[in-house]
């Protein structure tokens, strides 16, 4: 039981501090700051990041893919659903990044993302360059063109 009380204390001291969070740097170099403020930021997170950002998932599920290199393991949390393949998230799903929102207008996304973002006719994309690899954010839209799904992920995954 011992094994236990330092990650719910760890838990506890990160679920109460609410600006950003410094984690190991991954490739050396500078520390990335991973935060809901900034989701792409997540992309990358261990399986060990992830717990100790978000402690225990809600649930988790299994997404096959055609391939079975494309088999997915999904931690449900609040703040959205965490993709992760062997041990790093690939792909996340929010209610809400950057300013767009699930049940906003397929207009005010294109005022929020400008125009550097690809419209399609179910959905749009969105690019960041700031990253060391490709990551997209794509908004899904219904039939009433509204966004029904935000995805941030790695595009060449």
């Amino acid at each position: 039981m011992r094994c236990f009380r330092f990650p719910f204390l760890l838990l506890l001291c990160v679920v109460g501090f609410q600006g950003n969070w410094i984690l190991p740097a991954q490739t050396g170099g500078n520390p990335p700051i991973a935060s809901l403020d900034n989701p792409a930021s997540l992309i990358g997170l261990t399986l060990e990041e992830v717990l100790t950002l978000f402690g225990v998932p809600r649930s988790v599920y299994a997404v096959r893919g055609y391939e079975e290199w494309q088999d997915d393991v999904v931690f449900v949390y609040e703040a959205g659903d965490f993709y992760v393949f062997k041990d790093r998230v690939w792909q996340i799903g929010l209610k809400s990044a950057y300013s767009v929102s699930v049940g906003d207008r397929r207009e005010a996304l294109a005022l929020t993302l400008g125009e550097t973002a690809r419209h399609f006719d179910s959905y749009a994309v969105y690019a960041f360059n700031d990253y060391s690899w490709p990551i997209l954010m794509r908004c899904n839209f219904d039939q009433a063109n509204k966004v029904s799904a935000i995805f941030i992920y790695r595009s060449d995954f």
